[in-house]
């Protein structure tokens, strides 16, 4: 069973601004709202709206996601999240077509395509 494309994720040194940039550019998308449950989150992390490390973009087609990346790190600037409904199903299929492990996370798996090009399976 193939994958269903979850997010484009743009990896960015602010988020904020970026993500509002493409939600004026697209039509029908715009910057996720924040609730007053998120807002604490985030203060209690110590950041803001404006200062949110992971913004989301919502709009008629797939949800973009706006994350910054520590200096200094190197990855592909635009990467898709593909939602799969079993994940090691779904690895070790892609594993057999040339697709390598990057690492693993709690909820996703970051793969490479046969050329290096970062994506990430997600639950």
């Amino acid at each position: 069973m193939a994958g269903l494309l979850k997010e484009i994720v743009f990896d960015c040194h602010r988020a904020a601004p970026l993500a509002r940039f493409w939600a004026g550019l697209l039509e029908g998308y715009a910057v996720r709202a924040y609730d007053d449950e998120e807002i604490a989150r985030l203060a209690a992390l110590g950041f803001t709206p404006e200062t949110d490390p992971v913004v989301m973009v919502d709009g008629p087609g797939p949800t973009l996601c706006f994350h910054e990346i520590e200096r200094g790190r190197v990855q592909g600037r635009i990467h898709l999240d593909v939602k799969v409904v079993d994940r090691n199903v779904e690895k070790a299929r892609l594993l057999a077509l040339g697709a390598s492990v990057v690492r693993e996370a709690e909820g996703y798996t970051v793969m490479a395509d046969p050329e290096g090009n970062h994506f990430c399976l997600v639950d």
